[in-house]
């Protein structure tokens, strides 16, 4: 396997394995191979290649698959993203949304694209994602559109019960009813007035620039081929890559 760059080193491990299923202090079959599978759907996020071109050092590429699979309907990818991105830095909070194409092949799952949040615009299949991002620029959350759907349509459940002092985003997200859920919070609105708006409002010029970290990390997050492009067919699959990617980001 010396022909094969891992990326989870020590330090990173004594951070994730707690965390994930099948640790020692839990009751029957541990998985004592947690690592190597790790390292396995690391390698697929990372290369973007085909479940069938894992390398055999791996494993049964079908068996890391079905495996996969499992951890990601069950909701592991996120838990272990959660336990791993820590108390979010909210002096401030950052929302953006980033399209990404989706593979022809990703379009062929069951109740059809829109269902697991991929569309059609004049770009071809592809698939939105809004996400949230503290003072940092840590990924706290993020949700899954199809591409053709406005961003503002992911606001509303990524900032439910989550307390910040000031949100900041582009103009596209100046709406009156997310100004006045700010407003509702004491929360300043760091957001440009749409051209359009006949009574334009202040913003804070300065804290604005720092938008800029947003979209560092979507810049950051893209360097895994397998974000930058979407090739699983599911919404469950795509987010677990997202989580993975984004807990390796986060625990460096």
């Amino acid at each position: 396997m010396d022909e094969l760059r891992f990326v989870v080193t020590d330090g990173v491990w004594a951070r994730l394995e707690p965390h994930l299923p099948g640790k020692k202090s839990d009751s029957g079959v541990t998985g004592k191979d947690n690592r190597l599978f790790l390292e396995a759907v690391l390698w697929r996020v990372r290369t973007g290649l085909p479940w069938r071109d894992l390398p055999s050092e791996f494993g049964n590429w079908n068996s890391v698959f079905r495996r996969f699979r499992r951890w990601a309907k069950r909701g592991a990818f996120e838990r272990l993203f959660k336990e791993i991105r820590g108390e979010p830095d909210f002096e401030y909070a950052l929302i953006d949304g980033t399209i990404v194409q989706a593979h022809q092949k990703a379009s062929s799952a069951k109740g059809g694209p829109q269902a697991q949040a991929i569309g059609r615009p004049r770009g071809g299949l592809t698939t939105k994602i809004v996400a949230l991002v503290d003072a940092l620029g840590t990924l706290f959350d993020f949700v899954l559109l199809p591409g053709q759907a406005h961003d503002l349509k992911g606001v509303a459940p990524l900032i439910e019960d989550v307390a910040f002092d000031a949100l900041l985003a582009d103009k596209a997200f100046d709406a009156d009813w997310l100004l006045a859920e700010l407003d509702a919070r004491a929360a300043s609105a760091v957001i440009p007035p749409k051209a359009n708006r006949k009574i334009k409002r202040d913003y804070d010029k300065h804290a604005y620039k720092w938008r800029h970290m947003v979209e560092n990390f979507f810049a950051k997050i893209k360097e895994f081929r397998a974000i930058a492009t979407r090739y699983e067919k599911t919404a469950c699959s795509y987010a677990a890559n997202w989580y993975l990617a984004a807990t390796i980001i986060a625990s460096r």
